[in-house]
């Protein structure tokens, strides 16, 4: 969902859902058995209040350049009010509208960089999204040779993104050269009588040598291959990745809160689980 610091991760995501083809829950596929096993996770048990296992999360902190590369409008800080354990086996992060280093709002961004990072295998996420006009969740993979090949050659996959003001439906997407912002590949997923934010979904993707497959609870609704890129373009996605998940606040993608946006919202994380 997002660059910031990686700057333009965000136009990827903005052109993303341009690109994306719909896809609902009313449609199902056979469920490949890769014979994975669990080799991570982080349930978020603690107490109320705790920050994120500083062994496995860390944060991006500030307003980024350009707003994170996508003109967004919060200010990331690391305090329990924007990002905390709630006791009972959750993450939370909140966007909070509040004047605060000459940003608007307040919310948060971890990551993973340097301390968890996995090549292939499935990685997934039970979460509830916040809802409301200039919500922008996300729950995203980067490549971990980003600071020497900055953005898109590092490749970046989107699990999950969506727009608050359209909360029934989620965008996954892939970014690399040739194939980013306005150009990246992806199509959404929505729900029929639902939403993502009043109940929990799970949020995965499974990927190997030459194939990323995207999946909403138990659909499978988007498979990609080297075979979905323009002509000459490069796979980047054979090397490492770390795990990002953050709540932004307006920006490109999304559009600014308007006066019938509610704050603060959550974003509700119960675990992020890797299997390989």
């Amino acid at each position: 969902m997002k660059i910031g610091t990686y700057t333009s991760f965000n136009q990827m995501l903005i052109v993303t859902v341009g690109l994306a083809l719909a896809f609902s829950c009313d449609n199902q596929n056979e469920l490949p058995d890769r014979g994975y096993t669990l080799v991570w996770s982080d349930e978020f048990n603690g107490n109320s209040g705790d920050p994120p296992n500083p062994n496995f999360w860390s944060y991006d902190i500030g307003r980024g350049i350009n707003g994170w590369g996508n003109n967004e409008l919060q200010f990331y800080t690391n305090r329990p009010q924007n990002i905390s354990l709630d006791g009972r086996g959750n993450m939370v992060i909140t966007a909070i509208k509040e004047s605060y280093q000459g940003s608007a709002y307040t919310s948060a961004r971890i990551k993973t960089k340097g301390l968890k990072e996995f090549k292939y295998g499935r990685v997934e996420a039970r979460l509830k999204t916040p809802y409301s006009q200039g919500l922008w969740p996300a729950f995203w993979v980067l490549g971990n040779n980003i600071d020497e090949v900055s953005w898109p050659q590092c490749g970046e996959i989107d699990i999950m993104e969506l727009r608050g003001q359209q909360p029934s439906i989620i965008a996954g997407s892939i970014h690399g050269p040739g194939y980013s912002a306005g150009n990246a590949i992806g199509k959404s997923f929505h729900l029929i009588d639902a939403r993502f934010d009043t109940e929990y979904h799970v949020f995965a993707v499974e990927w190997g040598p030459d194939f990323i497959d995207f999946f909403v609870d138990k659909n499978l609704y988007q498979r990609l291959s080297p075979a979905n890129l323009p002509n000459a373009s490069e796979w980047v996605f054979d090397k490492p990745f770390f795990i990002l998940l953050n709540v932004a606040v307006g920006g490109d993608y999304v559009g600014a809160p308007s006066t019938n946006s509610r704050f603060p919202q959550t974003m509700i994380v119960d675990y992020v689980r890797v299997y390989q």
